[in-house]
């Protein structure tokens, strides 16, 4: 009997007529309707893609802009090729409106990269939406996963011990909040095995005060109490890395007040300045009193494709876990965050379920298959192995290594530039391809507090520019500092030059100003 199309039920339980037809399955999954929709969408990211310099990189606008300009309820029916007027709007309103973080002048953060083949890989994925949550559910998501993290982490000279090639094993993950989260939890239910489930409270984790915000973000989500997150300082002397000694002094005080040292967040590549933790020595620290290390080299990662970077993570076979972000500067796109840990049968008893589960696989009976639901914080999860998976089958370990250096070469061009102008000087060494520089007081004028303002009035005023750069700031040892970072896909060498010229232009005349200014108080 076929389904009634076009009734409706009225306050006396009675059929009545709608007149609108629901939508029919089939008609929601219709191939040749996806086909012509799909071809709209790749054309209109294609234009997207070869006019990104039509648009100032972030927009002048202010909040509420979008939503006075859209309906405030959502449409009851379908108006003709509501797809087609969509996109237009997508075009007119909401593109202008948006941080383009894919344009060659995006310098402020840290990059979310893109390639053709990363956002495909995103389409594939969501067009066939499966949701690998256990081995039974999908297969050959789960077994593609663990092929493909080892590929990662051989192309990245990971230890094997954090692979499942050696023992260890890894997982795709949305963010590096949620690895190192996962981490922690793992950490916390194995020493409360040790020490007693009362004794949360006396959990102590450590960080440098480097570290980015997602350590501290975690430990709390985690159980651990605000006052038990040390922040340990580092200095301009130390290229602001985590002194080994520090961290020592740190976990032998707490351990004297009767507190329980448990994990440490070391970085390879900190967000303000790219400073690298040293790896090895900061093992040596953790292991004496039982602590848990993990290594957030979200962004400098990536970078460890290239040879001449694998010295920055010297030591760590002795590491419990690691992460990256391969949509930093990997070409993943967004959403996908790598994590490897030495022995996944900890993440597994503090994040896996005993629920018995509703689907089985007689398969699976006897065999050590990994459920990756038992990895992570969530249940549902996505296929983020099949784009990493041809990420790296289309580029291949050579093609990642030359775009990481291509950045790095740009970056240490812009370094040079910065070092042959007197009116202004680094504030952190360069070690991937972020530069870290400041315009310098000029002499008539004294104080840190001035210096600062300078920069910040200079930072302003390049990214007031219009056309770009668009750079970011960081406050590191009490100096405010402008930050450049190469990494979008689409920069070329003339794309830094320009930012350059654009920096010395408002350099200049805010000099002038200052001259102007002074000059006038003299008299």
């Amino acid at each position: 009997m076929a389904p009634p199309s076009n009734i409706d039920i009225n306050n006396n339980g009675a059929p009545q007529n709608c007149g609108v037809l629901p939508p029919q399955c089939s008609q929601l999954l219709d191939p040749e309707e996806f086909r012509r929709q799909g071809h709209q969408v790749i054309n209109f990211i294609a234009d997207y893609y070869a006019r990104m310099g039509d648009y100032p990189v972030h927009p002048s606008v202010n909040p509420g802009f979008l939503r006075g300009q859209l309906p405030a309820d959502a449409p009851s029916r379908p108006e003709p090729d509501a797809f087609g007027a969509a996109l237009q709007v997508v075009r007119d309103l909401i593109l202008p409106g948006l941080t383009h973080w894919q344009s060659a002048r995006h310098f402020a953060h840290f990059p979310a990269s893109s390639s053709t083949v990363g956002a495909l890989g995103e389409a594939l994925t969501a067009g066939i939406n499966v949701v690998p949550f256990t081995w039974a559910a999908s297969p050959a998501a789960t077994e593609l996963e663990m092929v493909v993290v080892d590929w990662l982490g051989k192309a990245l000279h990971l230890p094997d011990s954090l692979m499942f090639c050696g023992g260890g094993g890894g997982t795709l993950l949305g963010t590096t909040c949620e690895a190192i989260l996962c981490a922690l939890v793992a950490a916390r239910d194995r020493k409360l095995a040790d020490i007693g489930s009362r004794r949360i409270g006396d959990l102590v984790v450590y960080c440098s005060d480097q570290t980015h915000f997602a350590f501290r973000k975690a430990a709390h989500i985690a159980g651990i109490h605000r006052d038990n997150c040390r922040e340990i300082p580092t200095c301009r002397d130390d290229m602001f890395a985590l002194s080994p000694a520090e961290l020592h002094a740190a976990m032998q005080a707490d351990v004297d007040t009767g507190l329980v040292p448990l994990f440490l967040c070391a970085t390879v590549g900190t967000t303000q300045t790219t400073a690298v933790d040293p790896i090895r020595e900061l093992c040596t620290v953790a292991a004496a009193y039982g602590a848990w290390v993990h290594v957030d080299a979200a962004y400098a990662g990536s970078a460890l494709v290239c040879p001449e970077f694998r010295h920055v993570i010297d030591g760590a076979e002795a590491v419990d876990s690691f992460s990256m972000n391969a949509h930093k500067w990997l070409l993943a796109n967004n959403d996908c965050c790598a994590l490897w840990v030495r022995k996944p049968s900890l993440l597994v008893a503090a994040l896996g379920t005993e629920q018995e589960l509703i689907l089985k696989d007689a398969a699976a009976e006897g065999h050590d298959v990994v459920d990756y639901m038992d990895w992570s914080v969530t249940l549902t999860r996505r296929f983020r192995a099949l784009k990493l998976w041809l990420v790296l089958r289309c580029y291949g370990v050579e093609g990642l290594r030359a775009h990481i250096r291509a950045h790095v070469r740009m970056a240490a061009s812009f370094e040079s530039m910065v070092k042959d102008d007197a009116r202004f000087e680094l504030t952190a060494p360069r070690q991937f391809a972020l530069v870290c520089f400041r315009l310098r007081l000029p002499e008539k004028l004294r104080g840190e507090k001035v210096a600062n303002e300078l920069n910040r009035r200079l930072l302003e005023e390049v990214n007031a520019s219009g056309s770009g750069p668009y750079m970011s700031s960081a406050k590191v040892g009490g100096v405010y500092m402008l930050r450049c970072a190469v990494g979008s896909t689409l920069t070329e060498e003339r794309h830094v030059h320009e930012a350059w010229k654009v920096v010395q232009d408002r350099a200049a005349s805010l000099l002038r100003e200052i001259e102007i200014t002074y000059c006038a108080d003299a008299k």
